[in-house]
């Protein structure tokens, strides 16, 4: 039996889950955390748990999909991050306050910390976890890297504002499975 077909969804009181994104798999989804349409996060080589307070945009794609797709590995996603429009992530491990830019893309073997930003456009395809406070740049075979001098800014903002506006004109999903 395909993993897909027992899907295994749980949503804790508070999340903003857009019923038009593409939810497959074992995935827990934290408070305040807000989904858009059109986000795919597909667990299908192991569960996937998502934090509180993230932020995954429209065209989002978060897939837990390993090459072998033998051993079962859990993606973490920790709290206060941001994946904006059409980014992909692939990674066992993503720390707290990161913000992965529009259309970048983060490979299987590459594990985030804490403080991290990938900037738009930006392929990490590193066999490493990034340094805290890392800031990868650039595309093609011209990515750079340094660390920031300031911590990304927190979005709780953005977040009460799309908590608000999001269910006036999308379905939600609601909170089940906590």
């Amino acid at each position: 039996m395909d993993s897909l077909t027992l899907s295994s969804v749980k949503i804790a009181s508070g999340a903003i889950v857009c019923s038009e994104c593409d939810l497959q798999g074992d995935i827990t989804i934290g408070t305040r955390t807000v989904i858009h349409p059109r986000a795919r996060i597909i667990a299908s080589s192991g569960p996937i748990i998502i934090g509180e307070n993230n932020i995954i945009e429209e065209q989002v794609q978060i897939i837990n999909k390993s090459e072998d797709d033998v051993n079962s590995v859990v993606m973490t996603i920790g709290n206060n991050n941001v994946f904006e429009v059409d980014c992909e992530v692939y990674c066992k491990v993503i720390g707290d306050n990161n913000i992965v830019e529009s259309k970048a893309l983060l490979g299987r073997q590459t594990s985030l910390s804490n403080g991290c930003v990938i900037g738009a456009k930006c392929e990490v395809l590193l066999n490493d976890t990034l340094a805290e406070g890392s800031l990868y740049y650039g595309s093609g075979s011209d990515v750079k890297w340094r660390i920031q001098a300031d911590k990304p800014s927190a979005q709780g903002a953005q977040i009460e504002f799309l908590s608000k506006v999001l269910p006036n004109y999308h379905r939600i999903k609601k909170p089940q499975g906590f």
